[in-house]
């Protein structure tokens, strides 16, 4: 394992943290710490360090499955530390040792100790990356769901609670009453305006608990919106394997991403920030241009190239994006239904984007799974796509690759390929009775799932049939049948 101890002796061709951790103090906490989160806000944090010390993470984890709790083990044993290994299409590669966490908590086991660390005034941002589907926002009101059932054992129990909007409130509860500053709500989520997803969600669950305090909180906390980017593949025991070996470390918990980073945000601090602009962070006004490329680029394209792959047989994103049918489907979509309707910010060539895009996905080294990028696909369609689908379908455009996409969701949730081999689709927000659909033989059925939601107040006729007669030739056929003609 990596520890304090090997930080001097480190393998000739990493590189270790260019400051003494001893140095470091804390300054924000996150909740959840998953391979983004370690190979995007650390990386970043990491290289301001030197410069800027007061700026450390706290790590924490919300679950506590058996998973969970060895995530935890691992973290601690490693001193918090791990490796982070870049690759770029060409298969070249460089590895880093990330400094920049100083403590993991796993929030289940000690929640008092999350809550002083939230009511400290060292903490003066509070970030998180809990999935796009992770904010507890009801898809039909577009409001936070007081209904869910974590989140009523929270108002039952406000200073004892389990949830991500309990802890954060509760922490500004504390700092509130010890006259403290209130810190930034920071969202590192793939979700448009994710500052105002936060800021909806975080304040929903204030008002349901104290609207005194929601108001402060509305008063005295920002909610940055922010745009973020870097394909951060899924580390599989033979990957993991494979990077040690690579780098020559004995890691528990390496990590690997793209060489490509991008992080675009709002400067709006309640407290004060760390110099990201040091690390490349760009600081904006406005990050709605951007996001806006990036999602319904480069985000969308990869649901669209990964859905029907999986169907295909394609474990990995290189292979689909390899496959000339898929490839040039994606490019079509790219060229027909998303850039005429897409507005650029200013100096950004939405061509040249495209083709980084596609760039990207090519790069074999980095092994990312088909199964994760559609992962949540739930939701992911609605962040993704829904732009996409409402300018079709108020313009009168083609809507044959929006709905040949539908399909090929609607059928990868099936969970059995065109070879027969079986595979488990991951849809954490869906309940029985999503599942139920999903599953149901009658074509119509699954278009009453959520992930359509978005433009189910627009007539979707044309588009509903479309999607019916192409799962239909997916079903007898197969996926390269029933490809839109380009």
């Amino acid at each position: 394992m990596i520890t304090e101890k090997i930080l001097n002796d480190l393998p000739k061709a990493v590189k270790g943290p260019s400051y003494n951790r001893d140095s470091i103090k804390n300054g924000i906490l996150h909740f959840g710490v998953g391979n983004f989160f370690r190979a995007h806000e650390a990386f970043y944090v990491d290289q301001i360090l030197e410069h800027a010390p007061e700026w450390g993470i706290i790590g924490v984890g919300l679950t506590h499955s058996e998973r969970s709790k060895k995530k935890a083990d691992e973290f601690i044993k490693q001193d918090c530390l791990y490796s982070l290994t870049e690759t770029a299409p060409s298969g070249e590669r460089s590895v880093r040792v990330i400094g920049c966490l100083r403590d993991y908590l796993l929030a289940p086991a000690d929640p008092e100790a999350v809550l002083k660390h939230l009511a400290d005034p060292a903490i003066r941002i509070v970030s998180m990356t809990i999935t796009e589907g992770g904010y507890n926002i009801d898809e039909k009101t577009g409001e936070f769901d007081l209904s869910d059932a974590d989140v009523q054992a929270d108002l039952k129990t406000p200073e004892k609670p389990s949830t991500v909007f309990g802890y954060v409130v509760e922490g500004l509860r504390r700092r509130r009453e010890a006259g403290l500053p209130a810190f930034t709500v920071m969202s590192c989520d793939n979700l448009r305006h994710n500052g105002n997803v936060a800021r909806k969600a975080f304040l929903g669950y204030a008002r349901a608990r104290d609207a005194d305090l929601a108001k402060w909180i509305k008063d005295n906390a920002t909610f940055p919106n922010s745009m973020v980017d870097r394909i951060t593949p899924t580390v599989t025991p033979d990957i993991h394997d494979k990077l040690n070996k690579e780098s020559g470390l004995d890691d528990d918990l390496p990590v690997m991403a793209e060489d490509f980073h991008q992080w675009v945000m709002e400067d709006r601090f309640a407290n004060g920030r760390p110099p990201l602009e040091k690390a490349g962070v760009q600081f904006v006004e406005d990050v709605t241009p951007y996001e806006q490329v990036k999602i319904r680029m480069l985000n969308a394209s990869h649901i669209m190239l990964c859905f029907p792959g999986i169907l295909v047989g394609y474990e990995y994103v290189a292979q689909a994006v390899g496959d000339a049918d898929l490839r040039g489907n994606v490019e079509a979509f790219l060229n027909e239904d998303v850039i005429p309707t897409l507005k650029a910010p200013e100096g950004l060539s939405l061509e040249e984007y495209r083709d980084s895009v596609l760039h990207r996905f090519s790069n074999a080294a980095m092994g990312d799974q088909t199964l994760r990028i559609a992962g949540d696909g739930c939701s992911k369609i609605q962040v993704f796509w829904t732009d996409t689908v409402r300018k079709a379908l108020e313009g009168k455009r083609d809507i044959a690759r929006i709905a040949f996409g539908m399909a090929a969701y609607l059928e990868m949730l099936r969970g059995v390929n065109e070879k027969g081999d079986h595979y488990t689709p991951n849809e954490p927000t869906f309940k029985d009775a999503q599942w139920k659909l999903a599953k149901s033989d009658d074509f119509t059925t699954a278009l009453e799932l959520p992930a359509f939601d978005a433009w189910r107040d627009m007539d979707t006729a044309a588009l509903d049939q479309k999607v019916v007669e192409i799962r239909k030739i997916i079903r007898e056929k197969g996926v390269k049948a029933a490809l839109p003609a380009r």
